[in-house]
């Protein structure tokens, strides 16, 4: 299996790869600077949107792991993901974003999300709606294999490798202690596991630790 990861130098990213070198993955890296931190042997220098079809026509899945705090930016997650598409569209190859919490919902009917409400922190609101809005623009395309990954709302950076997630789908959910947390290296597990085997084509999954 070969599989490509863009924006590969963030931190998210670099758990996802490392997890695909272990799996015994082909993987190549695509970044905007000139050091590769991954453990990818193949790293190319370029950009998101530098890209092109001939880029990405060999690989089996894309991951797309880019992620922006700067509140001017926030429409690049939705630039960045469509383009991504545009580039996959008709294609047997799948495309998978490093998605976020803020979207997940919190009723049956979906229609009020976790950063709708009262004590979601403020601070992280931008991000929450510019990943929201990017997730609701892949909702409308049928074209493109699509899978949308929502972590826990407690995304740990330098959380530990337990080996163990819990799969949800749409709606917010937490572990038996009640607790919405995983780790960068678990999330990358789900990831992995989620390429290699699993069959959510034009879906959001969501994980947290067991």
């Amino acid at each position: 299996m070969k599989i490509a990861v863009v924006a590969a130098n963030g931190r998210v990213a670099r758990k996802i790869i490392a997890e695909a070198v272990n799996h015994g993955i082909e993987v190549t890296a695509f970044g905007r600077h000139d050091e590769n931190n991954t453990e990818a042997k193949d790293y190319r220098k370029k950009g998101i949107l530098e890209l092109t079809k001939e880029d990405l026509q060999s690989f089996d899945a894309v991951v797309d792991a880019f992620g922006t705090w700067a509140p001017e930016s926030m429409g690049l997650h939705t630039t960045t993901s469509q383009h991504l598409a545009d580039l996959l569209t008709g294609t047997n190859t799948r495309l998978l974003i490093v998605g976020g919490a803020g979207s997940l919902y919190l009723d049956k009917e979906h229609k009020v999300q976790l950063v709708d409400a009262p004590d979601f922190p403020d601070a992280y609101k931008p991000v929450a709606n510019g990943m929201a809005a990017a997730l609701a623009e892949l909702r409308k395309r049928t074209d493109v294999k699509w899978t949308y990954v929502s972590p826990a709302a407690d995304f740990q950076a330098d959380g530990a490798r337990t080996g163990k997630y819990i799969l949800g789908g749409e709606e917010f959910h937490t572990n038996g202690k009640g607790e919405s947390v995983i780790s960068y290296a678990d999330y990358a597990i789900a990831m992995i596991d989620e390429i290699e085997k699993g069959s959510h084509v034009q879906e959001r999954i969501s994980v947290v630790a067991e």
